[in-house]
């Protein structure tokens, strides 16, 4: 028990605001072995900034090889500005660049992140953009259909792992056909099982295909599917993900900070809600109370026999996948 115990933290990615992390966000990491770090735009004011970053947060983390993730999409949700990390909207080379332009910039910015010591991109986008009003996902979308979207989020999870980048499929099962934005409140789409396996199950499974090393799911209610929300949803994680598009890699939530999940609970209850539907890992973004908070809830739920062994080390398994992937990189 002693062993996984100390392990708990690896199902935890957390975020930190300003230029530099805090002392007591790097003792976090190193108390508790927190298992990465998401950077941010203000984490990333220049290259040599988020090189020190990032050599500040290894030197620190007891289990080597840290997520170090970042949300580098392109167009407006681009953490790190300026070539060659910056390249185009989704829906630039969807509708206008093509996608020989699109891999050629990509792995330009995939060799560069990688160089600098970035181990995992939350992309690509698979979402279709079905509603106009969607805000949220203004930019980010390929396409509005699984014929535009496809192409590109195959050759992005191939490049990401020619360039020993871990990929991440999001926003499952599908945010394309909703107008609510879940950073701002819980995400509502109507469509049914029937709809959802024509369009947006398509895309997601032509990602597995390719070899996408996780999924990332979103805050989103489908009341014609499943009650409660994708983040805390067996139906949706375990029958959809797991059972008919048969995904093994690991399951990430997105950010539990947001006010889409907090139809789950306090930000404890959330994340064990997260673990409970099927989840490997959670992240956190900038607040560093609520990932303390987070952690020492899932702590206590642990104790008390609310987390079995059996199921975390499932998750740990997982994780050490991916975690190997990097180590190799680093080795080889």
């Amino acid at each position: 028990m002693r062993k996984i115990h100390k392990l708990l933290g690896q199902l935890f990615i957390i975020g930190f605001p300003g230029a530099e992390p805090s002392s007591a966000f790097l003792n976090f990491i190193a108390e508790e072995n927190i298992g990465g770090v998401i950077l941010f735009a203000d984490n990333c004011p220049s290259h040599k900034i988020i090189k020190e970053n990032i050599r500040k947060i290894k030197q620190v983390s007891e289990l080597k090889h840290p997520f170090i993730a970042i949300d580098q999409e392109g167009g407006r949700v681009s953490r790190i500005s300026g070539a060659p990390a910056e390249i185009a909207a989704a829906k630039e080379y969807g509708e206008k660049y093509g996608l020989e332009r699109f891999e050629d910039d990509y792995a330009r910015s995939l060799y560069f992140m990688e160089s600098i010591g970035i181990n995992m991109n939350l992309a690509p986008v698979c979402d279709l953009f079905i509603n106009e009003n969607n805000e949220c996902l203004d930019g980010r979308c390929y396409g509005k259909t699984i014929e535009n979207a496809i192409p590109f989020v195959c050759r992005s999870v191939e490049l990401a792992k020619k360039y020993q980048i871990i990929s991440c499929l999001k926003h499952f099962p599908g945010l394309g056909d909703c107008a609510i934005d879940p950073h701002k409140e819980t995400a509502v789409g109507y469509f049914d099982r029937i709809l959802w396996e024509q369009r947006e199950c398509k895309v997601f499974e032509a990602g597995i295909a390719s070899g996408a090393d996780m999924i990332m799911t979103t805050h989103i209610k489908l009341p014609r599917i499943d009650k409660t929300i994708a983040t805390g949803s067996t139906v949706i994680v375990q029958n959809y993900l797991r059972n008919q598009l048969g995904f093994d890699g690991p399951i990430i939530t997105d950010d539990l900070n947001m006010k889409g999940a907090e139809e789950l609970g306090d930000i404890g209850e959330r994340t064990l809600a997260a673990f409970h539907a099927g989840h490997d890992l959670f992240i956190f973004g900038q607040n560093i109370d609520a990932s303390m908070e987070a952690y020492e809830s899932f702590h206590s739920a642990f104790i008390r026999g609310e987390i079995t062994e059996q199921r975390l080390q499932l998750s740990l398994e997982r994780i050490a996948g991916l975690k190997f992937k990097i180590a190799r990189s680093v080795l080889f």
